[in-house]
């Protein structure tokens, strides 16, 4: 029963997981989780955090905005703000895939492209800017659908919640059967 089974990627981890995978301490988690509201780990009864894939992209993403290019929170809340929250998952995405990033505006400061973005965006380079964004939904949508698609979205969510405790279950399924296995031996 002392051996431990290493989990998948697509695994949920706790917050102990979480912050030795991302290698900063626990408070740390609990203090992003305040700072940017768009850190939110599924949680169980009791309060316990489960931080989905999605959600350790999105903190490998702040990690490296904060620690390696040096933003202060400001400058991620205001990244967020202006990029939204898929463009932080996927520097998270290629920092967990072992891919080289560079972050760059897309206007210089004499209001002048970078030459990579003038010349065809290197693969490598997530720039920022309106550019880089995805398109927010268009202002003028009729109540009509904005009210189909808020239900959607709620039915969607409840769905996720349904399958993010159906994944815990499996996997605590799958640790009960590996230590069963490991008691038989």
């Amino acid at each position: 029963m002392g051996q431990s089974v290493a989990k998948s990627a697509e695994a949920f981890r706790t917050i102990s997981e979480a912050a030795k995978e991302l290698d900063v301490p626990q408070h740390v988690l609990r203090h992003w989780e305040e700072v940017f509201g768009q850190v939110r780990p599924m949680r169980r009864a009791g309060g316990r955090r489960y931080y989905r894939p999605l959600d350790l992209d999105l903190l490998r993403g702040i990690r490296v905005l904060l620690y390696d290019q040096r933003y202060t929170t400001k400058g991620v809340q205001k990244i967020f703000k202006d990029e939204g929250i898929k463009y932080i998952s996927e520097l998270g995405r290629r920092v967990a895939a072992g891919q080289s990033i560079d972050i760059r505006p897309v206007i210089d400061d004499d209001g002048a492209l970078p030459k990579a973005a003038a010349n065809g965006a290197d693969d490598d380079v997530l720039e920022l800017g309106a550019d880089a964004r995805v398109a927010p939904a268009p202002p003028q949508m009729p109540a009509d659908i904005r009210k189909t698609l808020t239900a959607l979205l709620a039915r969607l969510e409840r769905v996720q919640e349904a399958l993010d405790e159906a994944t815990l279950a499996l996997e605590a399924i799958d640790v009960a059967d590996e230590e069963r296995r490991a008691a038989q031996k």
